[in-house]
């Protein structure tokens, strides 16, 4: 039983309440601490809706962004393995909407409308956004057991032209900034062939400012160009996305082609495969980390709402009581800029936490400041304390919930067969060669490596350290690895090496330089067969 009480409470807070969960934890918090700052000084109105019970709840969410033929719409197919209902691919746009893709015993299309009601979905704000977004917004329900993980977010594919953008009917780069704050991960999706980021994409990723952390960039599509061609394609996105990314950061690329279809340029088929990997770990690990992301936004929702407060109490501050009112707003307005510095210094709020100054300056032009609200420092010090104190605990509480559950993964669909069988990462490659068959796979080149051998006078069919150090140094591999590599082939740790011990140190040393990580541990099936009587008698 989780709480952030004393003991001589009897387990429950001021409030007489108990909480079991971090979940419970989050909206508790947020429904006392936060919302009454935010209700007060319009924060809703200005930034970002108020938050409902299904916004805690929900599974982790994945948002795909991309432009049009990208492939989003076949990477969920792919992750799944199967077709979802409303599903359209095609190298046209086909996609001209919004679609959540989520969990639901029985196959089916949610409409927008229906959607914005239901209080068990986290969608109810959208409907700020009119009929023109709800008209093209569907949940696509289905049983695959991948979704009951996760959530997949299909975005409408984003085109260059002027016409297109202001068609839409809604504020494209205002709905993803929505989902932005929601989400758990943002996949944006890049064609090997269209690495140009046009006008509205660059709106779209500028959207996603104060998300960086949750953004990932997939290069599809890159089995269509060769190795040469995709270090250039590599480089040129990289300095596309720096002009648009402002940040110093470099954001994490995953290269591949995430479709069923067979690789166009094999050549790249173990990079493919490794960073395949590297993303499926990634989405996998969102439901084990969804409760510290959800910890994580309430803080910076928070320290927004705060500087929020300071803003709007400073404008009613300094307001005329009577006469010249609409002149003092217009150079309050001018003095925006200002004003942030001066708060910055009196609050020592960081800069980064302040809203953008030109989109604030054109908020506030729909408002009579004299009716804003005075600060109330009671607000402010309830949502310190929160940030200071409660935030700690909850911290202590997901740690505490991790260690009694075990971390849950995404499986199924794409991820299932990523994990067991032959076709697993690294299976029958580097050290795991040879664990399938009864030969022991350094004979193979055994013959060359004995005769290496003999050239190092052993002695009692054994050859010293000094004299096995002078040869394996020809490799040219630091002095760690080759002592790592020695480590593991001397299996009777006599600080020699007989023919078999040498055999498998040459080839440990083959392995690596062919790019393979080595184990901590020797395998069974490396151990040299004279040894293998006397390494089973050691751990029996």
């Amino acid at each position: 039983m989780f709480s952030w009480v004393k003991q001589e409470q009897g387990g429950r807070n001021k409030d007489g309440e108990m909480y079991q969960t971090v979940t419970e934890g989050l909206q508790t918090l947020y429904t006392k601490k936060l919302l009454p700052l935010e209700e007060t000084y319009l924060f809703h109105d200005f930034h970002s809706p108020a938050l409902e019970a299904a916004d805690f709840q929900s599974k982790p969410m994945v948002l795909l962004v991309g432009q049009y033929s990208t492939g989003k719409t076949t990477f969920i197919r792919y992750l799944l393995e199967q077709d979802f209902p409303g599903m359209r691919i095609g190298p046209e746009p086909t996609t001209d909407g919004f679609i959540a893709v989520m969990y639901g015993e029985n196959e089916g299309i949610v409409p927008g409308n229906a959607l914005v009601v239901d209080p068990k979905k986290p969608f109810r704000k959208l409907n700020a956004f009119g009929n023109s977004f709800l008209n093209r917004f569907i949940c696509s329900q289905m049983p695959n057991q991948v979704l009951q993980s996760i959530s997949v977010i299909d975005t409408p594919g984003i085109l260059s032209g002027e016409k297109q953008r202001l068609s839409r009917g809604y504020d494209f780069a205002e709905v993803l900034r929505w989902f932005g704050e929601r989400v758990d991960r943002i996949i944006l999706l890049f064609d090997a062939h269209k690495l140009d980021i046009s006008d509205e994409f660059s709106e779209a990723i500028r959207a996603f400012k104060g998300q960086d952390d949750k953004i990932r960039v997939v290069l599809n599509k890159a089995d269509q160009v060769d190795t040469q061609q995709l270090m250039r394609v590599y480089g040129a996105l990289m300095w596309s996305l720096g002009k648009v990314i402002n940040t110093p950061e470099v954001v994490r690329v995953y290269l591949g082609s995430f479709w069923a279809k067979p690789l166009q340029n094999t050549e790249n088929r173990r990079l493919f495969e490794a960073e395949s990997q590297d993303l499926f770990r990634d989405i996998q690990s969102l439901p084990r980390n969804a409760a510290l992301r959800k910890l994580n936004d309430l803080i910076k929702r928070a320290r927004l709402a705060k500087v929020h407060a300071y803003i709007v109490s400073y404008l009613k501050k300094e307001m005329p009581s009577l006469f010249g009112r609409e002149k003092k707003k217009e150079e309050l307005l001018m003095r925006l800029p200002e004003i942030y510095t001066i708060l910055q210094r009196e609050h020592h709020i960081s800069p980064g936490d302040f809203p953008n100054v030109s989109k604030m300056q054109d908020m506030l032009q729909h408002y009579d400041f004299s009716k804003f609200p005075s600060l109330k420092m009671k607000l402010i010090e309830s949502v310190d304390k929160m940030l200071a104190t409660k935030i700690a605990v909850l911290m202590a509480m997901i740690r505490e919930e991790e260690s009694k559950l075990p971390p849950p993964m995404v499986s199924g669909g794409a991820f299932e067969g990523s994990q067991d069988g032959p076709f697993r990462h690294g299976y029958g490659e580097g050290i795991s060669a040879g664990a399938d068959i009864e030969d022991w796979i350094v004979s193979q080149d055994k013959h060359r490596y004995d005769e290496i051998f003999y050239t190092l006078m052993p002695v009692n069919g054994k050859i010293t350290g000094v004299n096995a150090k002078k040869e394996m140094s020809t490799s040219r591999l630091p002095n760690t690895v080759l002592g790592k590599i020695w480590k593991l082939a001397d299996c009777d740790c006599d600080g020699m090496l007989d023919e078999e011990e040498f055999a498998l140190a040459q080839y440990l040393i083959k392995i690596k330089l062919e790019g393979y990580e080595l184990p901590t541990e020797l395998p069974a099936h490396l151990v040299p067969p004279s040894h293998r009587k006397n390494r089973q008698k050691a751990n029996g």
